[in-house]
């Protein structure tokens, strides 16, 4: 089990100051996904028992169950679990965003061969997207554009 403090200079180390993973292609699980978000959620150190009360309502799971899916983040690298203070405290080593966009980009990748205008088109052609959603989008990327254009008179 992942019981040890990340020393200074080790990966996990590096990892929670912020380095990406050199092995993108670790992948959450929808439970440990679900783990991983009351994590980030909390954005300080967490117990189990608090992670357990949290998904009550997602998950009926026994105390040891969630234990074995907190090891596995730890082999993963999501997580480190630190006892110095006498329990078990999980904290993420890869910030939520990080993950999104990583993830967020492999799933265009693999589904809409990289194309957002694909993964658009495809949703509101199959009635999955609104118009009042593409409007809000479409809200969005003006803003977004209208932000880079101040940044770059700057």
């Amino acid at each position: 089990m992942c019981m040890q403090v990340c020393p200074p200079g080790s990966l996990l180390a590096e990892i929670k100051e912020g380095v990406r993973l050199k092995n993108n292609s670790k992948k959450l699980g929808e439970a440990e996904l679900e783990i991983m978000q009351v994590i980030w959620k909390s954005r300080e150190p967490v117990t189990s028992n608090y992670i357990l009360k949290e998904l009550q309502e997602k998950r009926k799971w026994q105390l040891s169950t969630l234990m074995t899916s907190l090891s596995r983040l730890c082999e993963k690298g999501f997580v480190s679990c630190d006892r110095t203070t006498g329990m078990n405290l999980y904290t993420s080593l890869i910030a939520e965003n990080d993950y999104k966009a990583t993830e967020g980009r492999s799933f265009l990748n693999r589904l809409y061969d990289n194309s957002i205008q694909n993964m658009v088109a495809t949703l509101y052609g199959r009635k999955a997207l609104q118009p009042s959603e593409v409007e809000e989008l479409r809200a969005y990327l003006n803003e977004l554009l209208k932000e880079d254009s101040t940044q770059e008179e700057e």
